[in-house]
């Protein structure tokens, strides 16, 4: 069948502008006070996996906590957990994510069509606590505005070797007078995937399958002054744990030491599930969320618009070994978010705004180590800008309280804090900038950290939380110079976060691999360099060097566990006419800065590759072809940021191929 093709068009030597939704205000990521990672376009495409974390963990400053091939949540500089906010659109992504690596985060990266992540906690109005960073993820679940041609979608395949991972995706919007529709799906079936070479325990990973599903349809009323919609998204997802182990079963916390008593021997016999058949445990997950969204541009004078943000998330899933549910895990959670951006008074621009949530969770069963809690937080906001010659300064605060209740106990804690940034960004020659940000923020417990208490055996930890525990105090600076015109390109940044009374599982014991975490608060600083620069050769070629480290110490002395180890990279990217191409080198140095009862971590070397290519039909389709090999040369490498490090090495040499059509 003969088709015209017509080549993409090449890139300018600017880097293109693109408008950072989580902002608050609109801006681009050139002004933005601390650095921006914006994944959108092909750039997505190739990078998309099958969880968060590994999705966005190649970009500077990013890594993954990796807990099999289910479930992977990004760390943020160092910073993990409740420390990164997910939001779907700007909303609260409430799922289970935060309370153990074991969770999946309940998103498709397949169905996004822009990925945002906010370095350090300059994003406050989106919450205090994301003392590490903030990730929104956009999607077009909702419709904002009518096709122009009445209709529009996409449709992806997609097959991936490691895991022998068959995927697909579609995506369809359309929409007459002010009524727009839209429904999209997608599908995976992973197996166990194949690691490294000379790893002693074989070929592939027992339990890392992954199969999920995801489906969505929304409905908008569209006018010439915004819009307001709503969607129904209904996730499953089944994956293995690998390295859960039944021979913890029994073991007990005596003190500030473990006890194990007759498993001391291993004898894992009638009590101790030894899974016989080789089976692990595996998470049967179901989310399934309503999200209300809408915009109302200049209702009134003085206004540039109104926003609302609601989700109510119904979330569960069972953990089940030799084919029985152990233990259920159940999150029930609402969210509304209000803001008002108003015109500029007096050089003023900004949003104030309000925002409340409410989260019940119960987990019931084997290993229902924290007991039935409810969570309700409300939060005030506000962010201003104010713009003189070629300066740009920011200035943001945000008072948020919580009562976090025991529901079985009784005990309540209450808990508030105020935090503020303030931020400026010089433009002080055409296509540079220089922006720093000063940031003062709170972070109030979690309900796991202060009422936990029992045997956590998906990553091999017996918890104890500490309901005397007090907010965190962060007092954090950004330094960061980018230059984003020109065959020369770079963003380079430095940090710093001192935080009073940093909360942190604390290993006092360990017995056979298991490890008796104290949820305690200590005094902790954060040191850091990320950054990357990018020459271009000519039309058609460039070379990028790139790199990131991060130092945790505690300020009495020892190091925080699970902190990623520096790497550096490069990478050679190619384009021309509708063909791209990429190879990279990524080297992660030997993690050997390690906490009381933590091992330390080899060092590694990967070799990536990707092409892909864009073409036209005669009538005017566009279409991409691709294929990437991560880990070519089948090194075998682990993660210091994961659990389960040991038990579940990172994917070995693996070649994806995949073809998407938008129409």
């Amino acid at each position: 069948m003969a088709s015209a093709q017509t080549p993409e068009p090449q890139p300018q030597a600017a880097l293109a502008e693109v408008t950072v939704s989580a902002g608050g205000l609109g801006q681009s990521g050139s002004e933005m006070t601390t650095p921006v990672s914006i994944l959108e376009g092909q750039e997505l495409v190739l990078r998309r996996a099958a969880t968060l974390g590994e999705t966005l963990s190649g970009e500077p400053g990013i890594h993954a906590s990796h807990f099999g091939a289910g479930a992977s949540r990004p760390i943020i500089r160092g910073m993990d957990g409740p420390r990164v906010k997910v939001l779907s659109d700007g909303s609260e992504l409430q799922d289970a994510s935060t309370i153990s690596p074991d969770h999946a985060v309940a998103m498709e990266p397949m169905l996004a069509t822009q990925i945002e992540v906010l370095r350090g906690p300059s994003a406050l109005i989106h919450g205090g606590g994301a003392m590490g960073g903030v990730v929104n993820i956009l999607d077009n679940k909702i419709p904002t505005a009518i096709p122009e041609k009445g209709y529009e979608g996409s449709a992806e395949l997609r097959y991936g070797s490691g895991a022998k991972e068959k995927a697909s995706a579609f995506s369809l919007t359309g929409g007459a007078g002010q009524v727009a529709v839209h429904v999209e799906g997608m599908a995976r079936d992973a197996s166990d995937y194949r690691v490294g070479s000379g790893w002693s325990g074989g070929p592939r990973v027992a339990g890392s399958f992954n199969r999920s599903d995801t489906g969505s349809v929304g409905l908008s009323w569209i006018g010439s002054q915004g819009y307001l919609g709503a969607a129904f998204t209904r996730q499953t997802s089944r994956y293995g744990l690998p390295g859960h182990n039944h021979g913890f079963e029994g073991c007990h916390a005596h003190g500030d030491h473990l006890h194990c008593g007759s498993h001391d021997d291993h004898d894992h016999g009638e009590d101790g599930h030894d899974h016989a058949d080789g089976a692990v445990p595996v998470v049967d997950l179901l989310s399934e969320r309503v999200d209300v969204r809408g915009e109302w541009r200049q209702p009134m004078a003085g206004v540039a618009a109104l926003r609302f943000r609601a989700g109510v998330t119904d979330y569960r899933h069972d953990e089940i070994e030799d084919a029985k549910i152990a233990t259920t895990f159940r999150n029930k959670a609402h969210d509304a978010r209000f803001e008002l951006e108003h015109l500029p008074i007096g050089g003023l621009r900004g949003v104030v705004g309000f925002q409340t949530a409410k989260r019940d969770f119960s987990a019931v069963g084997e290993e229902a180590y924290v007991e039935p809690t409810q969570t309700r937080r409300d939060s005030l906001f506000m962010l201003e800008e104010y713009r003189w010659q070629n300066w740009r300064f920011e200035g943001a605060l945000r008072h948020e309280r919580q009562t976090v209740e025991a529901l079985t106990s009784g005990i309540e804690r209450k808990h508030s804090g105020t935090s503020g940034s303030l931020g400026a960004v010089w433009h002080f020659v055409p296509g540079y900038q220089l922006a720093t940000s000063l940031t003062h923020s709170s972070r109030m417990p979690t309900a796991e950290e202060l009422y936990a208490q029992g045997l956590h055996m998906a990553t091999s930890t017996y918890e104890r939380g500490n309901a005397d525990l007090q907010r965190e105090k962060s007092k954090a600076w950004d330094l960061s110079l980018r230059k984003t015109a020109g065959d020369t390109t770079f963003s380079v940044s430095a940090f710093q976060h001192r935080v009073d009374n940093y909360i942190y599982g604390r290993t006092l014991d360990e017995h056979d691999g298991l490890q008796l975490l104290q949820y305690t608060q200590v005094d902790a600083r954060f040191t850091g360099l990320e950054g990357q620069i990018r020459q271009r050769f000519g039309s058609h070629w460039g070379v990028t060097l790139f790199g990131d480290t991060v130092r945790a110490k505690l300020m009495s002395g020892g190091t925080l566990p699970r902190i990623p180890s520096a790497r550096m990279g490069l990478r050679v990217d190619t384009r021309w006419n509708g063909w791209q191409g990429m190879a990279e080198w990524v080297q992660v140095a030997r993690q050997d800065r390690v906490a009381q009862f933590e091992s330390a971590t080899p060092g590694y070397g990967m070799l990536n590759l990707s092409a892909s290519y864009q073409m036209r039909t005669a009538g005017g389709t566009p279409w991409q072809v691709y294929a990437k090999a991560n880990n070519l040369t089948d090194r075998l490498a682990y993660a210091h940021t994961s659990f389960i490090k040991s038990a579940a090495p990172l994917m070995g040499r693996s070649i994806t191929v995949g073809v998407k059509v938008d129409f």
